[in-house]
């Protein structure tokens, strides 16, 4: 038989991490040797799976291309074809060698400078700069910087969905400052929970097909029945 969550926000975020913790443990986010390895796979990701990401970024190692002077150098034809297993590499060389310019200008080429500003700063400029929207900006910040900025992601709206949490109309701000404001503000709370969302949403609460009885959320979320009501009836007769 579900339970229905606990109603208060903050209770419910910190009983759903703590579930998903205890079945899944640590997933040692972000995958990147360096901040700035981790702001070109903030970008590169965008719109693409992470296997290729890491294809694309396995490129740049092999050529020396890691850092803000070395991507500078490359000339945009040659990046684009070490990034062409990330797709829309035309698009994303652009947007990498805007980045690098911008570390160069502004900040003699080191992120960490950047980073090493308040949070509220820091984020602002890089929203400022083309082809970095929010979640590219918050994960850049969290786990580039370890600046405690929740990242929102297509898993975490459709988790926040179906467990009937989702604020608002939704929006990216509305959910990044729903869990902002309802939990510690903790970078390595945040870190967590995001990683958790994230395997969470590819194994079990999928797109199409979930698995919703045998995923470690059962008893805290009634999407099983919201979603096949008729099937659960049945059930219970």
């Amino acid at each position: 038989m579900h339970q229905s969550p606990p109603r208060d926000p903050g209770t419910t975020l910190l009983a759903l991490y703590q579930r998903l913790f205890d079945h899944f443990g640590p997933q040692n986010w972000w995958p990147a040797d360096s901040p700035f390895e981790t702001a070109v796979g903030a970008i590169l990701t965008q719109n693409t799976a992470w296997t290729n990401v890491e294809k694309a970024i396995a490129n740049l190692r092999r050529a020396d291309a890691l850092s803000c002077e070395a991507l500078l150098k490359t000339p945009r034809k040659q990046l684009e074809e070490m990034i062409r297993p990330a797709g829309f590499f035309r698009q994303k060389s652009e947007r990498l060698h805007l980045f690098c310019r911008h570390l160069r200008d502004h900040h003699d080429g080191n992120l960490e400078r950047l980073l090493a500003a308040p949070t509220a700063v820091a984020r602002l400029e890089l929203l400022e700069l083309k082809g970095v929207g929010p979640e590219t900006a918050d994960s850049i910040l969290l786990y580039g910087g370890n600046h405690a900025s929740f990242v929102v992601d297509a898993y975490t709206r459709r988790l926040l969905q179906r467990l009937d949490l989702l604020p608002g109309r939704g929006t990216y701000d509305e959910i990044r400052t729903f869990f902002m404001r309802n939990l510690p503000v903790d970078a390595a709370l945040f870190n967590e929970y995001h990683a958790l969302i994230v395997i969470l949403c590819k194994d079990y609460c999928r797109k199409r097909n979930p698995r919703c009885q045998s995923c470690p959320l059962i008893g805290l979320c009634r999407y099983p029945e919201s979603a096949h009501p008729l099937t659960e009836g049945k059930k219970r007769r």
